[in-house]
């Protein structure tokens, strides 16, 4: 081994221990196999550090904000130095608010509600529901997809310059593509957003668990990300960013915690005094695990070295691109082109396959868990796909029979977590279904395609 290969090699970090690597699962066709989790876009593995902290920490458990006890205490100050290191791990800018939500989806909507009543929303037709839809009370634009980077960024700039030059506008847009993993060119499009007087909410649901996401560097005015995503167990997301749009609103729940002061007023009715902090949209009694979980899968990234994690990560996303270059049968999805970079998401469909029993094979016969169906991207998928918009399909749904052509495609995804082992196991078993098909029946029950039992091997 040259110098030069070896000194790379150590550049390239080891998977991260996550919760699960040596689990077992059975197999249709007989015995079990260690479980491989390819599905890190939909949820990915809890950190194996970010489990030991939490269960540290779970015999002081507290209700924050709300106890002279010694517990309340500890628990108060172990949920605002999470958020402090939150905003570290995002970059934020002095004055800049972290707020903890339950998910990405939840991130969206609460901005949605606190966007000006005139408020104009540009979002692209390639977002996800969660970025795509939150937006009912303004008045929205929905832009085309782009095919290039270059085209998406021409493509706002055009619509802003059409657009009210004297109210309120946003703009929506991802930082991965969590159907093809391509990147998009948030800091340009930042750029072009405010150069037109919008602002612009960066949706970094998959591109926070693959890659530094810096709210000052990108110069966007928030962030929204999911626990969930980033390594940390469900419940619990952030929206990250600028104060005075949330401040102005109206608080999103009401209840204890938003409010700092509530009186009877001599009409019988009640005066209330919101907080104007993060906890004016943090009512009610918060998910303290679930936002110290988040807070140490930041500290456990940042620690791991991101740089070190964004190589190993794109060597594996090559091993498998290449690998499915092999199969001919085998289109992978794509807006921008082969060349554009992107995170461990790669969606694609096979040629004479109905992704759902594609996918229902990987996993039943090669204990191989991947996603398939629309990937609550509808409009993005079936663009993809060439189908006409109205065609139908439901998210996760399929409607066809396996053999059958579908309107979905299957993805798999990847990250810090994932051994080399089962990225061979995969390109292996694409190899293997599409040369000799699969070898057990299937059927179609409750919308999923599953292993037919009752049959006999094929």
């Amino acid at each position: 081994m040259s110098v030069v290969t070896a000194a790379a090699d150590r550049s390239i970090c080891s998977p991260m221990p996550v919760l699960g690597k040596d689990v077992t699962v059975p197999l249709v066709t007989g015995g079990e196999v260690t479980y491989a989790a390819l599905d890190y876009a939909a949820s990915a593995p809890a950190l194996q550090r970010v489990w030991d902290d939490v269960a540290a920490y779970a015999p002081y458990y507290g209700s924050v904000h709300r106890g002279a006890g010694y517990l309340s205490q500890l628990s108060t100050d172990l949920f605002e130095n999470s958020r402090e290191a939150v905003a570290e791990f995002l970059g934020c800018r002095a004055g800049d608010q972290v707020i903890f939500t339950r998910s990405t989806t939840d991130s969206l909507n609460l901005l949605a509600a606190a966007v000006p009543a005139d408020c104009q929303v540009f979002v692209y037709e390639t977002e996800h529901h969660a970025s795509l839809l939150p937006w009912r009370d303004a008045r929205v634009t929905y832009l085309n997809a782009p095919r290039t980077p270059a085209q998406a960024i021409e493509t706002l700039e055009r619509a802003l310059a059409g657009r009210d030059p004297y109210g309120p506008a946003l703009v929506c847009v991802t930082g991965a593509s969590n159907v093809t993993g391509e990147l998009w060119p948030v800091k340009e499009l930042a750029a072009a957003a405010h150069a037109h007087g919008a602002r612009i909410v960066l949706d970094a649901a998959q591109l926070a668990p693959h890659h530094p996401v810096d709210i000052d560097e990108l110069d966007v005015d928030w962030v929204a990300f999911s626990g969930h995503k980033l390594y940390a167990p469900f419940g619990s997301g952030v929206l990250a960013g600028r104060a005075d749009w949330l401040q102005d609103a109206e608080p999103y729940l009401a209840g204890g915690g938003a409010s700092r002061k509530v009186a009877r007023r001599t009409d019988g009715g009640v005066d209330v005094e919101w907080h104007s902090t993060a906890a004016r949209h943090e009512a009610g009694s918060p998910n303290v695990i679930g936002v110290y979980s988040i807070a140490s899968a930041c500290k456990a990234l940042t620690e791991a070295g991101f740089d070190r994690l964004v190589a190993r990560e794109q060597q594996l996303v090559t091993r498998v691109r290449e690998g499915l270059a092999e199969v001919p049968q085998v289109k992978v999805l794509s807006l921008f082109g082969d060349d554009a970079p992107r995170v461990g998401v790669i969606s694609f469909v096979v040629e004479g396959w109905n992704s759902s029993h594609f996918a229902a094979a990987l996993s039943a016969e090669y204990g191989i868990g991947v996603r398939d169906g629309l990937f609550c991207a509808h409009p993005l998928v079936r663009t993809l796909l060439g189908s006409d918009p109205q065609d139908p399909g439901e998210c996760g749904a399929p409607e066809a029979e396996p053999g059958e052509r579908s309107l979905n495609a299957i993805r798999v995804s990847f990250g810090a977590g994932t051994p080399d082992e089962h990225i061979e196991r995969f390109v292996r078993a694409v190899k293997e279904l599409v040369s000799e098909g699969a070898q057990w029946k299937y059927r179609t029950e409750d919308g999923r395609c599953v292993p037919d039992r009752g049959t006999a091997q094929v």
